[in-house]
């Protein structure tokens, strides 16, 4: 398996794309608008394609790391698509954060048409991504996965098979549903210690000694103490696209979600007060929403 395809050149996939590349596998990516700079994946090897059909025609294994379920729907059905140009036995592995019940269906469409179908979204950040240190949530035949365990270990530090197809995304929904409820409980309380007369420094060690330790607060802290983002790259679209996911998949198996659709409603709030902000900027963005009027 050494003719490898992939979509999706973002923040996260640059980073795994350079780890593939780096390795003497022989990368294809395909060209489009929301891609990172290509320059340096070329220069060391990478070679671009322009259709997602010509891109299947080559490759044994095809990595999509896109931005939700109608993407990737559309990536693989849609004209053009991969599945049009899909080799048989191809592994697809979704990276990205998709709706489980979706992903069952992208699998069943990737295996009528003679492929194989792992869903295997990550967690950590584009640092990690770029050390290939992430960690990979796979969804799928265990078999599968460790025929495409050593690509896989080009950029993830762990890998967990964590079930059968859908059960990957599952899990990744889960992860950012308890991480990002975190961020959110911790910025609305941020925002309430500042107009409370409470300092930052007081508020972020009080709570690292105590009950409100953890990772999420690490993430935040650079934020809270002197307004640097780069501890949580990770914008508030995607989270509120990612607490919407969540809140599908609790809906579809009858789950209890009131918390849930609580934090919705807040990144939705975020969302509509800044659009273009980053996760880490919700306290600021939490306060300046609720600040007196007059």
């Amino acid at each position: 398996m050494k003719n490898i395809g992939m979509v999706g050149i973002g923040m996260m996939g640059h980073g795994i794309a350079s780890n593939i590349v780096k390795l003497n596998y022989a990368l294809g990516l395909f060209e489009h608008p929301g891609n990172q700079p290509l320059e340096d994946l070329q220069a060391a090897g990478a070679t671009t394609f322009t259709g997602l059909k010509e891109l299947a025609a080559r490759s044994e294994a095809i990595i999509l790391v896109l931005t939700g379920s109608p993407q990737v729907e559309a990536v693989l059905q849609g004209a053009g698509g991969l599945l049009e140009g899909l080799r048989p036995g191809t592994v697809v592995i979704d990276c990205s954060t998709a709706i489980p019940s979706s992903s069952v269906r992208m699998a069943q469409a990737v295996e009528a048409a003679g492929g194989r179908f792992l869903d295997s979204p990550m967690t950590r950040t584009p640092k990690e991504a770029a050390e290939g240190r992430l960690n990979l949530l796979v969804g799928g035949d265990a078999a599968l996965l460790e025929e495409c365990r050593p690509l896989l270990a080009c950029f993830a530090e762990n890998i967990t098979h964590v079930g059968p197809v859908g059960a990957g995304h599952s899990m990744k929904l889960l992860h950012n549903y308890v991480s990002l409820g975190m961020v959110a409980l911790l910025s609305e309380a941020a925002a309430c210690a500042q107009r409370n007369g409470v300092a930052p420094e007081a508020f972020v060690d009080v709570l690292a000694k105590g009950g409100g330790g953890g990772v999420a607060l690490e993430r935040l802290k650079p934020f809270l103490l002197s307004q640097d983002t780069s501890g949580l790259r990770f914008s508030v679209a995607n989270a509120r696209k990612d607490l919407d996911y969540y809140n599908t998949m609790a809906g579809d198996a009858g789950s209890h979600k009131d918390i849930a659709a609580a934090v919705l409603g807040t990144l939705e709030l975020a969302l509509a007060r800044a659009p273009e902000s980053l996760v880490p900027e919700l306290p600021a963005i939490l306060g300046a929403a609720r600040a007196p009027q007059g």
